[in-house]
């Protein structure tokens, strides 16, 4: 992953080469997502980062309200296009947003789940954390899923701090409100790397419980 991997050019290119390859189809769920939804209560949720809505389309389709924010629009417009072929009730529970997730700030108090999984090019990424934690509401939950810095040696370059965490960097934003579910440097995520080959990185994962 280099540099140009970070930017919203890189990325719009990107998501409209992966509608040329991949047509309507939707991809799969991160399974942390669904792992752990699946064992919450349906309410609201806010997908930081969604792409093309894999998670948003998955939790939507389980009857949960989403709001999905990219900033990138070739991912966004794909993503609304595959749910709605998914059907109306999925389509009308997903709100499409385009925003800077380094800059912009979720309603305060408002989301049962807030998820986001492996984002790229997010600068001051504690403050980022710190907002999305602001954006659960009392009993709601946190999910925070990214590349481990174990992992940097495969990642060709790319910013440290912009692209690889620890669960102790989410932590560090979370006070004595917030009760530590599960705390995993070590997430096995299988991916491949440029040449095609299969290959297993690391992932930390937080899930962190607000208790008042």
């Amino acid at each position: 992953m280099t540099e140009d991997a970070l930017d919203r050019e890189f990325w719009e290119g990107r998501w409209q080469a992966a509608r040329r390859t991949m047509g309507d189809r939707v991809a799969p769920p991160n399974r942390t997502l669904t792992g752990v939804a699946a064992a919450l209560p349906v309410g609201n949720a806010l997908d930081a980062g969604c792409g093309e809505g894999a998670d948003a389309i998955w939790l939507a389709e389980h009857g949960w309200t989403v709001t999905a924010v990219d900033f990138v629009d070739s991912a966004l417009r794909n993503g609304q296009t595959r749910a709605e072929l998914r059907g109306t009730e999925v389509a009308r529970r997903i709100g499409w947003r385009q925003a800077d997730l380094s800059e912009w700030a979720p309603p305060v108090d408002s989301f049962d789940l807030v998820s986001t999984h492996y984002l790229h090019g997010i600068a001051q990424r504690d403050r980022m954390f710190g907002r999305l934690a602001a954006a659960v509401r009392p009993g709601g939950t946190l999910l925070v899923v990214g590349h481990h810095p174990a992992n940097a040696d495969i990642a060709g370059g790319a910013t440290l701090g912009a692209v690889f965490f620890t669960t102790d960097d989410v932590i560090a934003v979370l006070d004595a409100d917030w009760e530590l579910v599960v705390v995993d440097d070590a997430v096995s995520r299988r991916t491949a790397n440029k040449a095609g080959q299969p290959i297993t990185v690391r992932a930390a994962m937080v899930q962190a419980r607000r208790i008042v």
